[in-house]
């Protein structure tokens, strides 16, 4: 049989995203299309599968819950990814905040679903669904940190730790992402070549922090302090399940540090919990400019069940401000 397009476009990047196909619930039209032409949507998920892929590798409670499903044959419904941006103009050459990001997002097939107030947090968060295929490929939750909330402290150092920040993507990428958004296609050449690049984006594109600014921000956000050292890699990623008391039984029963209390929406229909953020090593700059390195909060997983809406025509694929300032909790308990 022939190789899908989906296959061809994840091959060689890294995390072995075409590892992951076989375990993860796919639209079969997105995963049947053998030919040279690459659509928004299957852009759109192949980009998900990469970024689920890198989470992977930088998650190992994620990883080993993955590995489970593996060993079971089972499929991860991979429901939404979760990412944090910065809402300051001196973003060295990336764009200011999510606009960093809806440039991606809106050329493949992405439009702006709700908006959320996180205003515990000082930040806004914004649902990003697929327009083709909105309950079969993943949604963007982009999350904006408003600076100008906080301390002159806190605006001084958040401008030092972002403040020389590279832009991953260059003019020719630019290009093809205009064309993308035109035509709603790309060759497979061409979407080959801008894939790696709009992975390398959901990462950390600002220089290794000072210890004493990441000091200073994480003492009014455990968010920005966790941007210091993540960037805009996935907070997390989400596994879409039948019976969220299910999972949670059977994590706890494999003593998986999972979050204690199940976040449930104003609407009572999408509830959500998650594993504590797995603890990673990272770089600093001490105050003489010597590297040094600390343990810090990385990424998570979490796991959601949604309800069909009343009408029983679809899912309730919306968030939940409650919901969401709980789960950002992951990445602040395991400071």
């Amino acid at each position: 049989m022939p190789v899908s397009t989906l296959a061809v476009l994840l091959d060689g990047l890294p995390g072995r995203p075409n590892a992951l196909l076989a375990n993860l619930d796919l639209h079969p039209d997105l995963t049947q299309e053998t030919g040279r032409v690459v659509s928004q949507s299957l852009m759109a998920q192949a980009l998900n599968i990469a970024l689920l892929a890198a989470l992977l590798e930088r998650a190992p409670t994620a990883a080993a819950y993955m590995q489970d499903l593996r060993l079971a044959g089972g499929r991860l419904t991979f429901d939404h990814g979760a990412m944090r941006t910065v809402d300051l103009g001196r973003m060295g050459d990336l764009p200011r905040g999510e606009t960093a990001f809806t440039r991606i997002l809106r050329p493949l097939g992405y439009v702006l679903a709700a908006e959320y107030p996180l205003t515990a947090l000082r930040m806004t968060g914004r649902a990003y669904a697929h327009a083709e295929r909105p309950e079969h490929i993943p949604q963007f939750f982009v999350s904006e940190l408003h600076v100008d909330r906080f301390s002159e402290t806190f605006q001084d150092a958040a401008v030092r730790i972002t403040g020389a920040s590279r832009d991953p993507l260059v003019s020719a990428d630019l290009r093809r992402l205009d064309r993308m958004a035109e035509e709603r296609r790309l060759s497979l050449d061409d979407a080959s070549a801008l894939l790696p690049r709009l992975a390398a984006c959901f990462g950390r594109n600002h220089p290794t922090p000072r210890l004493s600014d990441y000091e200073t921000v994480r003492g009014e956000s455990a968010e920005m302090a966790w941007i210091a050292t993540e960037g805009n890699a996935f907070n997390h990623a989400t596994d879409r399940v039948a019976s969220l008391a299910e999972v949670t039984q059977l994590q706890r029963a494999k003593d998986r540090p999972l979050k204690a209390k199940v976040e449930v929406s104003k609407s009572g229909r999408v509830r959500q919990t998650a594993f504590l953020a797995d603890q990673v090593r990272r770089e600093f700059h001490d105050e003489h400019g010597v590297v040094i390195e600390r343990v810090v909060p990385g990424s998570f997983f979490e796991f959601i069940e949604r309800d069909r809406l009343p009408d029983g025509q679809a899912l309730d694929l919306s968030f939940d401000s409650g919901n969401a300032q709980g789960i950002f909790k992951m990445t602040e308990a395991a400071a």
